[in-house]
């Protein structure tokens, strides 16, 4: 017989360990603080050294607690998927996914009622933000980066990679034939944000550089944009309304694209970068994971 300690024990260890906190792990538990840091003690005498350095303050894992840790963590991640997927009688559990702003608000969401009819026992937690989340840590089971090359911080797989084109909506753009360079500086221009650390930014800027290519005079676009957003969504859903020309990716307007909501009006394009759905190694939840992959990954392609 294996020597494991007692379920409590563990489970007081870990949400303390994740929050750096025994009030907080007592609150989650739903027990006192005082009984929290009981069954720690009972848990560091089962392993014959202490897990957490108590002061000075703040609360810190010892070099053994940060060897636990992980493996308790997983362990009860992998433990409570599995209680899920056998009452459920079928495929179940919990994924956490995070995403960009605009791909979760654009791509997912509207998808998530497929999701649901294909995996109804497998739910999931959106977070929508741009900020790069610790997989390591397990702040998420799941990453979709946007990045230009494989993202490094885990085990990556790309699914689909974007392309820019100038689109307007028929409110503002009433012919059906392609426009110059001179005739988009007649038009209100709107303007995405991008890091102006990314000299490959799928903006006006480049989109001008690449038209001198075709075209003998490309008026200066980038300086006469009428409308500017930091958030993508908001430039999307203002081209959408007829406020202006925007330089949008194939994969977020593709239900736009299809109804002809938005329309290209250029026949020169940007490539875009990557999707890539990434996970740490090893990971307890390996087989809901590929469900998630394979799913995205048998979904139409964006209009072109």
């Amino acid at each position: 017989m294996r020597n494991l300690p007692p379920l409590t024990e563990l489970r007081a260890f870990e949400a303390a360990a994740r929050h750096m906190s025994f009030k907080l792990a007592a609150a989650e538990l739903g027990v006192t603080p005082t009984a929290i840091s009981h069954q720690i003690k009972l848990l560091e005498r089962h392993c014959g050294q202490p897990l957490f350095r108590r002061r000075p303050r703040p609360l810190a894992l010892t070099w053994a607690g940060e060897q636990l840790f992980p493996v308790i963590r997983d362990g009860l991640e992998s433990f409570g998927e599995a209680m899920s997927t056998v009452c459920a009688g079928g495929a179940g559990g919990r994924l956490r996914i995070t995403a960009t702003n605009a791909f979760a608000a654009r791509w997912l969401v509207p998808r998530l009622p497929l999701w649901r009819q294909t995996h109804p026992h497998l739910k999931l937690d959106i977070v929508g933000t741009d900020t790069v989340l610790d997989l390591k840590s397990g702040e998420a089971d799941i990453a979709i980066r946007y990045a230009v090359k494989m993202p490094p911080d885990g085990v990556a797989i790309e699914t689909m990679r974007d392309t820019f084109h100038v689109v307007a909506s028929p409110k503002l753009v009433t012919t059906r034939r392609m426009l110059s360079p001179a005739d988009l500086a007649r038009l209100p221009l709107i303007d995405a944000q991008w890091p102006p650390t990314d000299s490959n930014a799928p903006n006006w800027q480049r989109w001008q550089r690449a038209a001198r290519a075709r075209h003998k005079a490309v008026p200066d676009l980038a300086a006469l944009a009428t409308l500017s957003f930091r958030e993508e969504l908001h430039a999307i859903e203002a081209a959408i309304a007829g406020q202006g020309v925007a330089i949008c990716s194939n994969v977020l307007i593709g239900p736009e694209l299809a109804s002809g909501a938005l329309r290209p009006v250029s026949r020169i394009t940007l490539p875009g970068y990557g999707f890539y759905i990434v996970r740490r190694d090893g990971h307890p939840k390996l087989a809901s994971i590929m469900a998630f992959i394979a799913w995205v990954e048998a979904e139409p392609a964006p209009p072109q």
